[in-house]
């Protein structure tokens, strides 16, 4: 398998965990976002939406779309699970993932951003926005499990939903949010982070990493 990502890429970032969860080896592409490497027409070629994760199978499919790469990974390979439990909660787990991938991580990403740069923002007024969109999300986020009691956001391993978190509690860090008023969502980060397959997915473990 081959996935096509950038080391600053949330997305990406999700797909990673997932991958080193199940203990799956793939050949790593680098597009680098910034540089619009994404919008080269070879790549373009293989996702036409020109965003990052993209997964090539064993079989030559093309995936895209990071939580359907991810539902795919979880039903092929299907240990450890990152959707467990019974119907509801596997609509809570869904729900808290897709508040972030949804709600939260595309209105702060780059495309977006630079939209707000041609549209006459300057940076400051850029960076106000994507600081925005984070507060507002995680603070729901943190909401929607204080009353959880367990080590992960649904119960004592990783789901999907951490898979999600943690790359956004880093975006939220990246643009100066105050995340201090999510002690929740931390504590749950910290589990998170002591576990190697989270550790190795880190950004600036990734091979195309910059400071």
């Amino acid at each position: 398998m081959r996935l096509h990502g950038y080391f600053r890429s949330s997305a990406a970032f999700r797909v990673r965990i997932a991958l080193n969860l199940k203990g799956l080896s793939v050949e790593h592409v680098f597009h680098h976002l910034r540089h619009n490497a994404q919008n080269a027409p070879d790549f373009l070629a293989l996702n036409p939406q020109g965003l990052v994760p993209a997964l090539e199978t064993d079989d030559g499919a093309v995936l895209t779309q990071s939580l359907a790469i991810i539902e795919w990974l979880d039903e092929t390979f299907p240990d450890p699970p990152l959707r467990p439990g019974d119907a509801a909660q596997r609509a809570r787990i869904l729900a808290f993932a897709l508040a972030i991938a949804c709600d939260i991580h595309p209105v702060q990403n780059l495309k977006v951003l630079n939209r707000l740069r041609k549209l006459g923002q300057d940076d400051t007024g850029v960076q106000a926005w994507a600081a925005w969109a984070n507060r507002e999300g995680l603070a729901a986020c943190e909401t929607l499990v204080r009353a959880e009691n367990s080590s992960f956001l649904f119960g004592d391993a990783p789901t999907l939903a951490d898979l999600c978190l943690v790359p956004q509690l880093s975006n939220a860090r990246r643009f100066k949010v105050d995340v201090s008023a999510f002690p929740r969502l931390l504590a749950v980060e910290a589990n998170c982070l002591a576990l190697p397959a989270f550790q190795q997915a880190l950004p600036q473990n990734q091979p195309d990493f910059e400071p």
